[in-house]
């Protein structure tokens, strides 16, 4: 008897399994596939102990069918997704050189729905189905990151408001580029400011200094993600730029909606529980995190991450970054604060690196 499911996530997996001889299927998990476009194939089968999440599933298959659950898209925008979204998923329908189509868009629907059916719920309906695409997205991330080497994740943590005009924000852009061309995945919140410096310096890694330079230009235009023009100039570049082969990945939230997703991002984990997502991130990024000048959610990553590297929560302790001296020695002493609490013994096995030059962050990350 298999102990765990064995997933089914696309037509071809579907098709491949279900052009087998005829069988009993048993614990499987067929997640947002198409059965009736085989429907004389998927017939052939019966099927025990599976799974069918968001399926279309032909007329008598449930006949065939014993122990198994059957979950429907509940979601009135929204499914459950079988992969990562991509940002032409989570953009399709908006166009850069009209700005209220953002409105139109797949991400635009889906948070418009958020807001009507409430951040909070009471309706058991719609919460379930939010934790079944949360789940769902999840599930796809585990798979993604499956095949990624633990220790080459490294985490970008700090302001949305960060101007594409701010010296920190070009320092993540670089840093994220000199990190991705030599082999770390770098995870953001997957918003504006500190965030979309981490995807655009990825997205550029392997072009040369003339292109990155191009890009800044046309982003500047826009500075801050309240400006008009923030998201189209950002598809500008995604479009002026096609991606070389190098990833990153964010994992934004529909709670903190009117802040855009990044296009730049090559995999987004879109949450609706901004707690899963949060904790996610400092989860996932055991290469290390970089903190950049941020407020309250910033500095609660900041004491988060510190327990983990403290009681080794995963093994062993990850490098903390901290990126522009004044910031966090004087505008926001977490610095010295930390310090204390390491000679004191409060703190054991921390890592921890304050910094203005972005080759000595590097040398850190790599272990140097």
């Amino acid at each position: 008897m298999r102990d765990r499911y064995q997933q089914i996530k696309n037509n071809n997996e579907l098709a491949e399994l279900l052009s087998k001889p005829e069988q009993e299927l048993k614990r499987y998990a067929f997640q947002n596939v198409n059965f009736t476009d085989i429907t004389e194939l998927a017939l052939r089968h019966s099927y025990r102990e599976c799974l069918f999440l968001s399926c279309r599933l032909p007329m008598g298959l449930k006949r065939q069918s014993r122990d198994c659950l059957f979950l429907p898209n509940m979601g009135e925008t929204f499914g459950f997704p079988s992969h990562l979204y991509s940002p032409e998923e989570l953009y399709d329908g908006y166009n850069p050189d009209q700005p209220d189509s953002y409105e139109k868009c797949y991400d635009g629907r889906v948070y418009r729905h958020y807001l009507k059916k409430g951040k909070y719920l009471t309706d058991v309906k719609e919460m379930l189905a939010r934790s079944l695409h949360d789940h769902s997205i999840s599930d796809c991330l585990q798979d993604y990151l499956s095949h990624i080497d633990e220790r080459r994740l490294v985490g970008v943590m700090g302001g949305h408001g960060l101007s594409r005009l701010d010296e920190t924000y070009l320092q993540v852009v670089r840093l994220s580029k000199r990190l991705t061309e030599v082999g770390f995945l770098m995870v953001s919140g997957g918003g504006p400011g500190a965030m979309e410096a981490t995807h655009l310096g990825a997205w550029m890694a392997g072009r040369t200094e003339e292109e990155l330079q191009e890009a800044l230009t046309i982003m500047s235009v826009a500075p801050l993600y309240s400006d008009s023009g923030w998201l189209s100039t950002a598809w500008e570049v995604h479009n002026r730029f096609p991606n070389l082969g190098y990833e990153s990945l964010g994992i934004p939230t529909w709670l903190y909606g009117h802040e855009p997703s990044t296009p730049l991002a090559t995999h987004i984990a879109k949450y609706f529980d901004n707690s899963i997502r949060e904790d996610g991130i400092l989860t996932i990024a055991r290469g290390g995190i970089i903190y950049t000048p941020g407020s309250a959610g910033t500095l609660q990553e900041v004491f988060q991450e510190a327990v983990q590297n403290h009681y080794l929560t995963y093994g062993y302790a990850s490098p903390m970054i901290f990126m522009g001296k004044k910031f966090w020695t004087e505008k926001v002493p977490v610095w010295p604060f930390i310090m204390e609490l390491v000679e004191n013994g409060t703190y054991k096995n921390l890592i921890l690196c304050l910094t203005d030059v972005v080759e000595e962050a590097e040398r850190v990350l790599r272990g140097e």
